[in-house]
């Protein structure tokens, strides 16, 4: 479908329909009084589309001789279009078109008015107005007679300038009317966004043992969870989260997305049909509760991909504590699992194993249990410690969350003595080389299992990979305060390339310690990142990339990956519910090391996730002009792929920039922001808990912009609107405010530059102010350094007559 187009004041439009002039009684219409939308807006016929017709600053409201009435008795917006044009032989009549108040209502017109004479191509133009004050002012007699005066021929220059020239919509009422936040301050949650006295968090640790079998394509293993409620609650029930039963046939995600659920780029499933893109998820052997010395079978359902466990004793609260003891196995997607996959590389098999235990669903003083089902969208966790055991064929190599435990039962000497070499590298250190693929004398046995021991402390996952063709190699991290980490990547041999994957591990390296001295110390062993199928996804201390990726891409997805560790890995936010606390804050710290990496050799950062194909404050308007775009708030499952990174990661991302550069400034953001990052760390915030933080450390009440931005998709449009003498006036078109730098020019060639601020427009939607300087102006600019997402730029100038 094609976008709307809106004319330039400098654009003549020329018609197939020519020397036809419709005449208009306007007697009975002040036109003060009314305030042109979307003025002179274009649709050539047959492009008009549903899109556009449900764009809230598009709609025509169709009237006839009794439309009064119904527009008071809907209560619908009060609007008022031409319905009576004429175009060669063709007569568009008030009778033959219903009018109606609902988007859907105008768009059947639309539909209506591109039917009724099929094959004709001529071009259809309308004005809409915005009457201020109620609707019922106007009788049906005026409403009958208004008639507005439109030329076909041309748009002429003086049309032009009237619309330019109109009244405002702003409300200040609107924008700055008392904000109240979704989660309100008690004991658990402080007025300054911090945890409050009483903040409470319950725990999750595991110890899981697992064993893959290649030739089945399957995972045994057994878990035991141990549950601590640290909650002022009695559970008289537990819930686990089942990401694996996703993939059933008969699973939410499945009758939503079917076969295109998850599957990630670089990964074309020709064959996914319903036959081949499904499991029976988790397969459950026993689910037992821990009592004293024994272990009794638990009673619990499973309920799509989660199950409730009904406790014979209430578990206690304020430290009561339960194991959980459960067998299960799965079958292992293939590369249509998306997250979790198994596939074929060039020279062997990857496998990719993420949700691949069932995992405890998190219990929090906002709304008790989170039982959001996983359709799609990424997890809420538990935090706790982990101890895994992983089973393998001897030829594998395996990539794990957290430290590796065992490392003289599952390496050679050579290994390990490269291992030890790359803890004090700055330099990438090979522990497996691209040559040492293939020769058996690279592992420690060449038949049978080995097992693989992990561990890692405060974390709330743990991912791992496996595969008998992984190139190896490593670097020390620096970290503050004198500690260290290992960078280290995992890849095919086809990943190799001095563009490619040879790069990877010092991408990770750069990337940690720009964030852990940038915004906190990156708190476990190690950061790991893979080569495999599950493209372009992140857990704790691991993420998956791709086997092609290279070049500046390779570098962004990794940074952003790795990014992850932060949010939501760290700070523990809510990604099913507010998508935009992980995705949106991870891409725009991903923007500084864009900027920074090797002097700004990949910056800036123009990718899919950030501003693609042009500067922010340009394609941010697509966001904001996109009638189906949610807003920020919305659940991170209401919205389709197609919006995911326009809304979280981008507009979430530039939120933040605006907030730092133009509305706090780096330094009181910054400051406010590494606050509410330490005060998270390892907990739940929600984004009341940001907003509050930001408030109150900041020193600002940005409300304002909290509304405008997050819980609304409104739009910036500041306008210079007159220049008389040394006198200035300019207003404010949208209903966003942001402060705003106005830059005057003189005659003699100086130039001033003001920054008015938000206050500005605190009780008008105009401004005038007086220069102090008294020579001639020559011309004034709105937002001169093009850091704003003015909705229309052709009024952000004017040169004095």
């Amino acid at each position: 479908m094609l976008p709307h187009r809106r004319l330039k004041s400098h654009t003549k439009q020329k018609h197939m329909c020519t020397n036809e002039r419709l005449t208009t009684d306007v007697s009975k219409l002040k036109l003060s009084e009314a305030v042109p939308l979307a003025p002179w807006t274009h649709w050539p016929s047959g492009e008009m589309d549903e899109e556009a017709a449900r764009s809230d600053d598009n709609r025509l409201w169709p009237i006839n001789e009794s439309a009064t009435a119904p527009i008071a008795q809907n209560g619908c917006p009060d609007l008022i279009c031409t319905m009576l044009f004429r175009c060669g032989n063709l007569q568009f009549k008030e009778s033959q078109f219903p009018f109606g108040c609902s988007p859907d209502q105008a768009n059947g017109t639309f539909r209506k008015r591109n039917s009724a004479f099929p094959g004709k191509t001529q071009s259809h133009n309308f004005i809409c107005f915005r009457l201020r004050g109620s609707p019922m002012a106007f009788l049906p007699g005026q409403v009958r007679s208004l008639r507005l005066i439109f030329l076909l021929t041309t748009v002429t220059a003086s049309a032009i300038t009237l619309a330019q020239n109109a009244p405002t919509i702003y409300d200040p009422r609107l924008t700055f009317a008392p904000l109240t936040l979704p989660d309100p301050v008690n004991a658990y949650r402080s007025s300054n966004g911090a945890p409050g006295p009483s903040y409470w968090q319950n725990e999750a640790s595991y110890e899981l043992h697992a064993e893959l079998d290649p030739a089945a394509k399957q995972l045994r293993a057994t878990e035991i969870i141990t549950y601590t409620n640290n909650s002022p609650d009695t559970l008289p029930s537990l819930w686990i989260q089942l990401e694996q039963n996703i993939y059933r046939k008969d699973s939410r995600g499945q009758v939503l997305f079917g076969s295109f659920m998850r599957r990630r780029r670089d990964n074309p499933t020709t064959n996914a049909t319903p036959e081949n893109t499904s499991t029976d998820g988790f397969v459950f052997d026993f689910v037992e509760i821990e009592s004293g010395k024994q272990t009794v079978k638990a009673d619990y359902l499973v309920s799509d991909t989660r199950m409730q466990i009904r406790l014979g004793q209430p578990l206690r609260p304020r430290g009561g504590q339960v194991k959980i003891h459960i067998k299960y196995h799965y079958q292992i997607p293939g590369v249509w699992g998306g997250r979790t996959s198994w596939g074929m590389s060039m020279q062997g098999e990857i496998y990719d194993m993420a949700q691949w235990y069932p995992r405890m669903a998190v219990y929090d003083d906002l709304r008790g249990w989170d039982t959001l089902p996983y359709i799609g969208s990424e997890f809420y966790l538990e935090y706790g410690n982990f101890d895994y055991f992983l089973t393998v064929p001897s030829n594998m190599l395996v990539a794990g969350s957290g430290e590796l435990i065992n490392p003289k039962d599952v390496l050679t000497r050579t290994e390990i003595e490269r291992l030890d070499q790359a803890r004090n590298s700055d330099k990438t250190v090979y522990i497996r080389n691209p040559d040492e693929v293939t020769n058996p004398a690279s592992r420690p046995k060449q038949d049978g299992t080995l097992t693989w021991h992990f561990h890692m402390d405060r974390s709330r996952d743990v991912s791992w990979s496996a595969s008998p063709v992984f190139v190896w190699d490593a670097a020390r991290i620096n970290l503050p305060d004198g500690k260290t980490s290992l960078a280290m990547s995992f890849y095919p041999p086809e990943s190799v390339g001095p563009d490619a994957w040879d790069k990877s591990t010092e991408y990770v390296k750069d990337t940690v310690e720009h964030f852990s001295k940038q915004w906190y110390p990156y708190p476990w062993p190690a950061a790991i990142n893979v080569a495999g199928f599950s493209t372009g996804m992140e857990y704790p201390g691991i993420v998956f990339d791709g086997i092609p990726d290279h070049g500046p891409f390779l570098f962004w997805v990794t940074a952003h990956e790795i990014g992850h560790d932060w949010f939501p890995m760290i700070v523990g936010s809510n990604e099913r519910r507010h998508a935009f606390m992980d995705e949106g804050f991870n891409t725009f710290i991903d923007i500084d090391e864009s900027a920074t990496y090797a002097n700004g050799k990949y910056g800036p950062k123009r990718d899919s996730e950030y501003s693609a194909g042009g500067e922010p404050p340009d394609t941010i308007l697509k966001v904001l002009d996109n009638p189906d775009a949610p807003t920020l708030m919305a659940l991170a499952d209401s919205y389709g792929f197609a919006l995911g990174h326009p809304v979280s990661y981008f507009k979430g991302a530039y939120g933040m920039v605006l907030l730092r550069e133009q509305i706090l400034g780096p330094d009181r953001f910054d400051w406010a922001f590494r606050k509410y990052i330490r005060d998270w760390a390892y907990k739940h915030p929600s984004p009341s808990d940001f907003f509050r933080e930001m408030d109150s450390e900041g020193g600002e009440d940005v409300g304002w912009f909290w509304r405008g931005w997050y819980l609304n998709n409104w739009k910036y449009d500041v306008a210079v609107d007159k220049i008389e003498g040394s006198a200035v006036t300019i207003s404010n078109r949208g209903q966003l405010v942001l402060p705003t730098t106005v830059e005057v020019t003189f005659q003699d060639g100086t130039k001033t530059r003001t920054k008015l601020p938000v206050e500005t427009w605190m009780s008008r939607g105009t401004y005038t102010w007086t220069l102090e300087k008294k020579t001639p102006i020559a011309s004034v600019v709105v937002d001169p350094d093009h850091q704003l997402p003015d909705e229309n730029r052709s009024n952000n100038e004017m040169k004095a007559q």
